[in-house]
């Protein structure tokens, strides 16, 4: 999209959110509409493409959620967590406190209920909130009420003073950006990716 790379202070493609305004990321959802002007809110280059044809990709959403639960986890090295680091003894200890998960194992965790026991009633309530917006909306199955699914996990979030990312941002400011049937957009290619590259890191750290 021509944005300028590394932590720039307006680095979504639709807006002018301004990353670093943490006090107003969960109250303000408006945001002034980005200006496509080379050299001006972080623009380096003109986009090679129309910015309202863009697919939010789900799985980039979904993997971006995982790792704002995860990472705030392991700050504290809460139940959770340390119940995360038994289960994927593989994953690097880099890896997990940075919440960097590929889909299928977001899948393992779903399916195995032993995860939530461990969780306090804190982290329970953006825990559930997030399986419930994966399984009615980042799916194949978008539910009739799935704009308040999403304003339940916006309110978990915050409540447990998760940062704002810019996939969470797109959640709360551009939800209706979202194609119609998600289902539709496959996540196919960049599923793949996520696991080749687990693959080679396996490789390379010799397990």
């Amino acid at each position: 999209m021509g944005l300028q790379q590394g932590f720039t202070k307006y680095c979504c493609f639709l807006c002018l959110w301004d990353s670093r305004a943490t006090g107003e990321h969960y109250k303000k959802c408006d945001w002034p509409k980005r200006t496509y002007e080379v050299g001006k809110t972080n623009l380096q280059h003109s986009p090679l493409v129309d910015p309202n044809k863009v697919f939010l990709p789900p799985l980039d959403i979904k993997l971006g959620l995982m790792k704002t639960f995860v990472k705030t986890m392991g700050k504290t090295n809460s139940a959770g967590f340390l119940h995360l680091v038994g289960k994927f003894p593989k994953l690097s200890e880099a890896k997990l406190k940075e919440g960097v998960f590929v889909g299928p194992q977001i899948r393992q965790v779903f399916r195995v209920p032993d995860f939530e026991k461990t969780l306090s009633e804190l982290e329970m309530s953006p825990w559930k909130s997030f399986k419930w917006v994966c399984e009615n909306f980042l799916g194949n199955k978008k539910s009739s009420n799935y704009g308040e699914g999403v304003e339940t996990l916006l309110n978990a979030y915050e409540k447990m003073s998760f940062r704002m990312s810019l996939k969470l941002h797109f959640l709360h400011s551009h939800l209706d950006f979202f194609p119609e049937n998600l289902g539709a957009v496959s996540d196919e290619q960049g599923e793949r990716f996520h696991q080749d590259l687990q693959e080679m890191e396996t490789r390379y750290q010799g397990f």
